[in-house]
């Protein structure tokens, strides 16, 4: 086996092929000034290949795989495996409007197309249970970052109640309070556009408590920032939030915590300054078990 890293995640890579205690080279990618793509796989190459490279900024990066993956397989590569933590275009798994792609189902498809095993952590599935609805082809994996991120919360805020923001967060939030024995509720949300969303709180005492705000995705912060404004409006002594995408900018951010959120936490599925959960050990684990 190979890990063969991108540079964008190496550093990741490299630590997930320590873990294995197998080889990680780098793949060669040049991005010419008119957004093509040179792309040059380390020779040779063994029978089993494993790209790591998360998917946040996907487009030019599906490409990219799209030409690596092909040319590994040319050059004697049988079975090749994708670790990507966080798992791109997965939010459209319907057309809501007449003629609009539905892109879960559609990249999807291509990236079992191209690899025999897509390894991902809490892929953003709205009406779908599985990832093997979204991925048809091949073996895809879904893991969990409920325990290590269970195991920050005890140690940090051990006596917390765990809100997740909508119904779409009821997975992970109930993975993670049982993975740590702790209390939780769920949130409603209607959302009018991707910055106007209305959140009602669960009817749960909260004058005094510490809240943590669960999520698997972060991106503009806006459900998360009405939640800790209502939080601390009915009388949260302190509120934090914990999610594993960190997708969210700078400035979103900033406005996250001056919606009174005190303190903000992310697996490094996506390299953020929030990152503090390490998914390597859950993903070397992963890898081992597919030979």
């Amino acid at each position: 086996m190979l890990i063969l890293a991108c540079p964008d995640y190496a550093g990741h890579a490299t630590r997930i092929a320590e873990l294995l205690g197998v080889p990680c080279r780098l793949l060669d990618i040049h991005r010419f000034p008119d957004g093509e793509s040179r792309v040059k796989v380390p020779l040779p190459l063994p029978a089993h290949v494993v790209f790591v490279r998360t998917l946040h900024q996907p487009n030019a990066k599906l490409v990219e795989l799209l030409l690596a993956a092909a040319t590994a397989r040319r050059h004697g590569a049988h079975r090749l495996t994708l670790v990507a933590p966080y798992l791109c275009y997965m939010r459209q798994d319907l057309e809501f409007t007449p003629g609009e792609a539905v892109s879960q189902g559609i990249v999807g498809d291509f990236l079992g197309g191209l690899f025999d095993d897509v390894l991902t952590v809490d892929p953003h599935l709205h009406r779908i249970d599985r990832l093997d609805a979204a991925i048809p082809r091949g073996n895809p994996v879904t893991l969990s970052a409920a325990v290590p991120l269970a195991r920050l919360i005890t140690a940090r805020w051990p006596e917390a109640l765990l809100i997740g923001p909508d119904g779409e967060s009821e997975q992970w939030v109930a993975n993670i309070a049982a993975a740590g024995g702790l209390e939780c509720a769920i949130s409603h949300k209607v959302r009018h556009g991707d910055r106007d969303v209305c959140v009602s709180l669960p009817q749960a005492r909260l004058d005094g408590r510490t809240v943590v705000l669960i999520d698997d995705i972060a991106s503009t912060g806006r459900t998360l920032a009405e939640a800790a404004m209502q939080l601390k409006a009915r009388g949260a002594r302190a509120v934090h939030a914990a999610v594993t995408h960190a997708l969210i900018d700078a400035g979103s951010l900033a406005a996250l915590h001056a919606a009174g959120v005190d303190t903000f936490l992310s697996s490094n599925s996506v390299p953020h300054p929030s990152n503090a959960i390490e998914l390597e050990p859950l993903l070397a684990e992963a890898v081992r078990a597919l030979t």
